[in-house]
């Protein structure tokens, strides 16, 4: 299974959009686009699964700046999700009691 990843997605680009221009390269086992949790509106980028590599590579090659929704697409093999730190939170550091002189 190969994973895919497509950028600069239209925001009025559809699941439907994205599997129709990868599926003129073999079979698309999934689309996952993103969304944000807040507005529910797509982030602008989604997942494409197919099980054969070599349909993959080939629709990697041909669909990166092509047109999905009317907007040139970025289109890469996706690479794993790797662990990164925590946004925010912590903060320590000053405040507490000085000692006076």
């Amino acid at each position: 299974m190969t994973s895919i990843y497509v950028g600069n997605l239209s925001f009025e680009a559809t699941e439907d959009d994205i599997r129709q221009a990868f599926a003129a390269f073999g079979e698309v086992e999934s689309v996952n686009m993103i969304m944000d949790r807040e507005t529910g509106r797509s982030r602008g980028f989604a997942f494409v699964e197919m099980p054969d590599g070599a349909q993959a590579k080939e629709a990697i090659e041909k669909v990166n700046l092509a047109e999905i929704a009317g907007r040139r697409v970025t289109v890469n093999e996706a690479r794993p999700k790797t662990d990164r730190p925590r946004r925010g939170g912590g903060g320590g550091g000053g405040g507490g009691r000085r000692g006076r002189w």
